[in-house]
């Protein structure tokens, strides 16, 4: 099989069986970053968690100290009185029936949706369209407020959710490889710190069992657990 350049280079700068602190790791990565665009930093935990049991089925809502590079938009589903408030926060998208709507037709394209507890029974119905797409509101991350101002003002400064996957790990974006070293470093130090926090008390066992950070197209780099 023909070596590529790339992967001869990350052969040479990467010692796969190494585990990595997160100083070092994210050098690494700035390594091998495109100049020609911006990728995404993600980060995987892999976590000694079984979903299955509801105490186990780690989630997460969080707001990175300097937010994941992505612009977010959001819908923010609300009776007239509530409009000029959520417009005013930054949403991209404002109203009530007419988007509803164009949601039961099939229309998703929204990143984020945010809802007052009174329209919630109403978008409810609209679960199967936007179940799977993940853009559901619930009330655990904030989204289903009557402080839409706050929900859209976070939502578009980088806050995030991040659930653990029926394997166990729980992935997310972190930032991109524009953002400088130490941005990256302590974003994916607050999300450390999330990840440890949500561990249950009941749980028995090697809790956070590993940690890699890679970019879109770079290689996956092993993080120190302890």
């Amino acid at each position: 099989m023909k070596v590529t350049k790339f992967s001869k280079s990350v052969n040479e700068k990467i010692d796969s069986s190494k585990v990595y602190n997160i100083d070092e790791a994210v050098t690494l990565l700035m390594n091998f970053k495109r100049e020609a665009f911006s990728e995404s930093v993600d980060v995987a935990f892999n976590l000694g968690v079984d979903p299955r049991h509801a105490e186990e089925n780690i989630r997460l809502s969080i707001s990175l100290p300097h937010g994941i590079g992505k612009d977010v938009s959001v819908l923010a589903i609300v009776n007239v009185d509530k409009e000029a408030e959520a417009k005013e926060a930054g949403a991209d998208f404002v109203g009530k029936d007419e988007f509803l709507d164009k949601i039961k037709g099939g229309w998703t394209d929204v990143d984020k949706i945010v809802v007052t507890p009174d329209l919630m029974a109403e978008l409810g119905k609209l679960g199967k369209v936007l179940g799977p797409k993940g853009l559901m509101p619930n009330p655990k991350s904030g989204t289903v407020t009557n402080d839409v101002a706050q929900a859209i003002k976070e939502l578009k400064a980088g806050k995030l959710d991040a659930r653990v996957e029926k394997n166990g790990i729980l992935h997310s974006s972190i930032g991109k490889t524009s953002f400088s070293e130490d941005q990256i470093k302590e974003n994916f130090q607050t999300m450390q710190s999330a990840v440890m926090s949500a561990k249950p008390n009941s749980f028995k066992g090697k809790y956070l069992k590993s940690v890699s950070i890679s970019s879109t197209l770079g290689p996956g780099i092993k993080i120190g657990t302890e």
